[in-house]
């Protein structure tokens, strides 16, 4: 297809003065449009056509549904914990815990997929357990829409969100840095003006454990929370047992919930290709699901050339590397955290993205899609190289033509 003809249409907006957008944004509360005099927030559009929205809408669907079946087949199966690289540590967690009813193991999460310029649409991977780019999705796309005369099918976040904690009724929300790391401790605020809940904010290093018992401060005790923390990090931080066993004992409920981890680990994405490539678990429906949107993604290096490695617990790009037709490394990740040394890797086909030519040149789009209370209903699109790593920009994602 012709670069003219894709199905994103980049519409400009650089020319309209910056300086006092984004200090709209920042009341409205996304305060990182600019960090450190970097220009995090591209300010145009990318405007999708609306039949690859509704593709992609209806492909979350179904392949949350596929994920969610994936994990009840591997739940209590420590083989498959090994084999998704879910640490020991957590294993009792996972098998004491109960599942969440169908669809909402996670209620807060969020798909990337490559959707290249002829529409063809490819999943990369799930996040599941603690996505960020909530305020750029439910809070700034919707207005930057707005402002162009585009429609964003963002509005719903709020809604879904709130029915999502109305059940969960957490009463702490916790970040690693809260009150300094900008982009978490806003992320946490919006999701708790959002709830409409009596939430209290705290910083994850400011908790301790006593027997169980989770606690911020000299009396408080913290019985439901939600996190921005990683729960692969139990296996290394210290405390990090402590706060399993909590869990895993009753005493506090931790959202999203301990089952997310299955979802979130890449591992989980090389099983279901397996899985289908061994014609079990799943009907003709769900194959043909996994044929059309899932990647080929394997536990060891089967590809000869044009795939990319990366630890099942890989974040914000780190550990990633692209290798090429030949089967020569061609890029690799260097600014996230590597954690190769800590978790497995996984080997997965390369899927184009669309490209976009911006003030910062040609860049590639990813698309990421929110999951939340077991809905799909968010873009978040984010641009940048070949790799979408912490260096990428926030753009905002619009549909063209679609009605609400």
């Amino acid at each position: 297809m012709n670069r003219a003809e894709s199905v994103f249409e980049f519409r400009d907006q650089s020319h309209l003065e910056r300086a006092p957008r984004v200090e709209q944004l920042r009341e409205l509360g996304f305060t990182w449009a600019d960090l450190e005099d970097e220009e995090y927030w591209l300010d145009a559009v990318a405007v999708m056509s609306r039949e690859t929205y509704q593709e992609l809408e209806k492909a979350s669907a179904g392949l949350w549904a596929v994920l969610d079946k994936a994990v009840r087949y591997i739940h209590r199966r420590r083989d498959l914990y090994d084999l998704l690289g879910i640490p020991p540590v957590l294993w009792e967690m996972l098998d004491d815990c109960p599942l969440p009813e169908p669809g909402l193991i996670s209620r807060y999460a969020r798909f990337d997929f490559a959707v290249a310029d002829d529409g063809t649409i490819k999943l990369l991977e799930l996040n599941a357990d603690t996505p960020t780019g909530y305020v750029e999705a439910s809070i700034a796309t919707p207005w930057i829409c707005e402002q162009a005369g585009i429609t964003s099918p963002n509005t719903a976040m709020k809604g879904l969100l709130a029915a999502a904690w109305a059940v969960e009724q957490p009463d702490t929300a916790a970040c690693v840095a809260y009150g300094s790391h900008e982009e978490d401790s806003g992320t946490i605020e919006a999701l708790v003006q959002h709830s409409g809940l009596d939430v209290q904010c705290v910083d994850c290093l400011d908790l301790w454990i006593d027997e169980g018992s989770v606690r911020v401060g000299e009396d408080r005790v913290i019985q439901r929370m939600f996190a921005l923390y990683p729960k692969e990090w139990m296996a290394v931080d210290e405390g990090g047992e402590a706060l399993a066993y909590a869990i895993e004992t009753g005493q506090l409920q931790l959202f999203n919930g301990p089952h997310s981890i299955l979802l979130q680990s890449k591992g989980l994405i090389a099983a279901v290709w397996g899985m289908y490539e061994l014609g079990l678990l799943f009907d003709a429906e769900e194959r043909e699901l996994i044929s059309r949107y899932v990647l080929p993604t394997y536990n060891k290096p089967v590809f000869s050339g044009n795939f990319v490695s990366k630890t099942v617990f890989g974040r914000e790009g780190g550990s990633v590397r692209l290798f090429d037709d030949s089967g020569t490394l061609e890029l690799k990740d260097e600014d996230g955290f590597d954690s190769s040394e800590l978790f497995p890797t996984v080997y997965q086909k390369r899927a184009e993205m669309a490209r976009i030519r911006t003030a910062e040149g040609e860049l590639h789009l990813l698309t990421g899609m929110f999951v939340i209370n077991g809905k799909p209903c968010g873009l978040l699109g984010r641009a940048g190289g070949p790799i979408t790593g912490n260096t990428s920009h926030f753009i905002a994602l619009g549909v063209r033509g679609l009605t609400r």
